[in-house]
């Protein structure tokens, strides 16, 4: 494995507009696809919201009295009418609200990004773009048609510098980018 990758760089049209480096310690390792697998489960879990309940037998309103006798009826015995058999009684073993998140090592986090990174610039997926949006103002028509230039991808990762407001500013809305 060499010391960088170098990709083109491509202008909002699509065309080559030069070259640049990659640092080979994030876009060349090997993927491990079961841990990419165990951080995206992860995540997934911790969007659950975790919220599902049901009453109990003991939960349920009512039902204190004894419905019938014990004997001499001819039907089964109950003792009252919030038993799971009933129509309006308790749910047995029903759902109870939890928290489905994992704790997931910041290590393993990082492997898996370099790791699924890497996988994408080996498969050539990985595009560095000179700009977004012309001008100074921002434009999400404008920036929407440089993505549908440069991937017809449904969705799409964007990374941009901290300092890059405006192309931020005009990929925020729009559903697909990540």
């Amino acid at each position: 494995m060499s010391d960088t990758l170098t990709v083109d760089v491509l202008d909002p049209q699509g065309k080559k507009a030069g070259t640049a480096d990659l640092p080979a310690e994030v876009f060349d390792v090997q993927t491990n696809i079961p841990l990419i697998h165990q951080v995206v489960v992860a995540q997934l879990a911790a969007a659950r919201q975790g919220t599902h309940d049901t009453k109990s037998r003991g939960e349920v309103r009512g039902g204190g009295r004894k419905p019938y006798k014990q004997k001499g009826t001819g039907r089964a015995r109950q003792g009252s009418t919030r038993a799971p058999q009933f129509a309006g009684g308790g749910v047995v073993h029903g759902p109870t609200p939890r928290d489905y998140s994992q704790r997931t090592p910041k290590k393993m986090k990082a492997a898996a990004l370099r790791g699924a990174l890497s996988d994408r610039a080996r498969a050539g997926r990985v595009h560095v773009v000179s700009g977004f949006a012309p001008g100074t103002a921002p434009s999400t028509k404008s920036a929407i048609a440089v993505l549908e230039n440069l991937s017809g991808r449904k969705h799409v990762l964007v990374v941009v510098e901290r300092s890059d407001e405006i192309t931020w500013k005009s990929l925020r809305n729009v559903e697909r980018v990540h």
